[in-house]
């Protein structure tokens, strides 16, 4: 009858394995090695890694300062304005609002003209369905401007 074959290995030890790869690091990593220490150094030279290290130990003034910059009236409503921006942005269409970008330059170069419009070109302009549109656009907007600044007081 067959003998089963003793195995017999020998224990696992994390910490050699680990203390292996660290000395052959430097072989197998040279050039990534190297990259990094002049990423360090440029950063040592233009002192960026003393401005870390100072921000470092003064941790807690940097934040308590920074507290009291935005706990001012002016700073909150800036956030509010902020937000109020990005939220009005994010719901604007991009085509629309890559429209009304796109119209800018041309407005302004035939603005610069030194020539003012005569007023039978005006008038041919309002005659135009392009023209219509946008002042279309503008009376809504204005319409709506005009409903939120109501003299009662604004409910959210």
């Amino acid at each position: 009858m067959a003998q089963p074959i003793p195995l017999e290995m020998a224990p696992r030890d994390p910490r050699r394995e680990l203390h292996c790869r660290l000395q052959n690091a430097p072989i197998e990593h040279a050039e990534a090695l190297l990259a990094a220490y002049e990423v360090l150094q440029g950063l040592h030279d233009r002192g960026v890694l003393d401005l870390l290290r100072g921000a470092l130990g003064a941790g807690d003034k940097i934040v308590e300062q920074a507290v009291q910059v935005t706990n001012t009236p002016e700073s909150i409503q800036a956030i509010r304005n902020t937000v109020i921006l990005v939220k009005t942005l994010g719901a604007v269409d991009p085509e629309l609002l890559n429209a009304f970008v796109g119209a800018i330059p041309g407005a302004l170069a035939e603005a610069k003209t030194c020539k003012p419009p005569g007023f039978w070109k005006i008038l041919k302009q309002f005659r135009g369905k392009d023209l219509r549109r946008g002042l279309a656009m503008v009376n809504s907007f204005l319409e709506g401007f005009g409903r939120n600044i109501g003299c009662g007081p604004r409910v959210p």
